[in-house]
């Protein structure tokens, strides 16, 4: 029997190396979690950077507010 779609996509999602930009704990500096892939995308244009930067402001009011998660919008438009 093979794996079912949520399986398929929570092993593929638990394959990816998940990190911040500055590779510190997200408690210390307020960034987001992401995949590396997805952090190196945000980075390479000056639109993505707005956008990441966007995120860090979104997560850290979050974090402030006392919430765990943000919606930061990083993750917007990627098929789950």
């Amino acid at each position: 029997m093979g794996l079912t779609k949520k399986q398929k996509s929570l092993k593929k999602w638990t394959k990816q190396k998940w990190r911040t930009a500055s590779g510190k704990k997200s408690s210390e500096t307020g960034e987001v979690y992401a995949p590396s892939k997805t952090i190196a995308k945000l980075k390479s244009t000056k639109k993505e950077r707005k956008k990441y930067t966007a995120g860090k402001k979104k997560k850290r009011a979050a974090t402030k507010a006392g919430k765990q998660q943000a919606k930061h919008g990083l993750h917007k438009g990627k098929k789950r």
